[in-house]
């Protein structure tokens, strides 16, 4: 075999064999296929797309390129969850313990964030002395424990997507469907997963800005779920303003913590009931999702997930009192309020423009190396729809350096737009695809 025949095929839109498949993962692993032929074969895709049975068999490639976590020790269906990002996405925070909870198992493998604010691993170390790298048995222990673990990844989960990531970073092929939806389910495959729930985000504070781009790419990931044998969900909702109010690591987890206690905001709370009661179908716990988001709301109202992730934080090194004081948690020294310069209506909440100010402010980084202010970030007061008066308070800032507000301030011009008439109602959530 011979990869410049793979390229050629792949330009030409030919299927490529499992065996072809498998054989230029495998080299681009080891290097023996350079960076040069790989690039050449991305933008073939990016224009000539692969058939559904391409990309399961790409994606159990790079699944099959590094370590594979066993979770067949651990009782009953193991149901991932995964989010495309997006701004003040803090829901794994609610969806974890909740649904452990519930009784479905949660082993979950998380990323540092790149981007906007902290990842689910950056947030959790809000918690003073939570220990997000675990030893695999500490990890599926405290599964079989308590229910629920999330940790980092490990160092060598996918090495194969990890190595065609960054090159399709550098060559314009990040775009590519396909490509896009191996990375994603390669990673939860390799995680152990039975059944998969994805959070596709669209609008203006995800990758994908359209309705229609964010189908394609669910449809492809569940069809790959399909193909390989693990049963997928996904749920397309909207990220064109930030979801819940907080944004920003230790802000989100205190507004994660009001959430498993049913005092969440409306947005948040939908979003992980629905979310969650999909996750206990896949799990077999429940026959339909309304006797899930039944379930679910009960183990809000009792008290019992707000417990559930005091014990998570405690197992893994971490102060279950910050769970039920969350005046312990990091706080910033200056808080800035941003007031309306006019009556009105709110139509818009420009997500990128917040989320790039989150970053300007610390709550997020540029490069995996930027270390985060686990502190600051912003809070909203008030969301799309919303009536405002002159001078009522749009949103909180917390900063730790002046110079660094002022930045923020700047990113946020023009973020928020009014109108005298109330917007039309904009749905959280598009399409369920399964």
């Amino acid at each position: 075999m011979r990869m410049v025949d793979i390229i050629a095929k792949k330009r030409d839109g030919v299927e490529l064999t499992s065996d072809e498949i498998q054989f230029l993962v495998d080299g681009y692993t080891d290097g023996s296929i350079p960076d040069y032929q790989m690039s050449a074969w991305a933008m073939a895709v990016f224009f000539c797309g692969m058939t559904p049975r391409e990309t399961g068999d790409l994606t159990m490639a790079m699944a099959g390129s590094g370590e594979q976590l066993d979770l067949s020790s651990l009782q009953g269906i193991k149901v991932d969850k995964h989010s495309t990002g997006g701004v003040g996405d803090k829901t794994t925070l609610v969806v974890a313990p909740l649904v452990a909870a519930a009784g479905i198992p949660v082993a979950k493998m998380s990323g540092r964030g790149l981007g906007y604010s902290g990842g689910t691993i950056d947030k959790l170390e809000s918690f003073a002395g939570f220990a997000v790298e675990r030893t695999r048995e500490q990890f599926l222990q405290q599964v079989r424990d308590i229910g629920v673990s999330v940790i980092g990844q490990s160092g060598n989960l996918t090495p194969a997507d990890k190595k065609l990531y960054a090159l399709r970073d550098v060559t314009a092929t990040v775009e590519a469907v396909p490509l896009i939806a191996s990375s994603i389910m390669s990673k939860k495959i390799a995680a152990g997963a039975d059944a998969i729930l994805l959070d596709v985000k669209v609008g203006k504070g995800a990758f994908m800005k359209s309705l229609e781009e964010a189908e394609t790419l669910a449809r492809a990931m569940v069809a790959i779920g399909s193909q390989v044998g693990r049963k997928t969900v996904a749920v397309i909702s909207d990220m064109n303003q930030p979801l819940g109010f907080a944004v920003g690591n230790a802000l989100e987890v205190k507004e994660a913590i009001e959430t498993l206690a049913g005092k969440g905001p409306r947005d948040l709370t939908e979003l992980a009931l629905a979310i969650g009661s999909r996750m206990l179908v896949l799990g077999g716990l429940v026959s339909d999702e309304q006797e899930g988001r039944a379930r679910l709301t009960e183990i809000m109202a009792t008290g019992k997930a707000v417990e559930k992730l005091a014990e998570m934080v405690e197992a893994q090194g971490g102060d279950k009192r910050d769970v039920y004081d969350t005046g312990r948690l990091p706080k910033a020294t200056i808080i800035h309020e941003v007031v309306a310069a006019e009556d009105g209506y709110l139509t818009a909440i420009d997500a990128e423009a917040v989320g790039h100010a989150s970053v300007v402010l610390g709550a997020g980084r540029l490069t995996k190396e930027m270390a985060i202010d686990l502190a600051v970030g912003l809070v909203l007061h008030k969301k799309r729809g919303d009536q405002v008066k002159a001078g009522d308070v749009l949103m909180t800032i917390h900063a730790n350096q002046n110079d660094l507000l002022q930045s923020a301030l700047r990113e946020l011009e023009g973020a928020f737009a009014f109108s005298t008439q109330p917007p039309t109602d904009q749905p959280l959530i598009y399409k369920i695809i399964d």
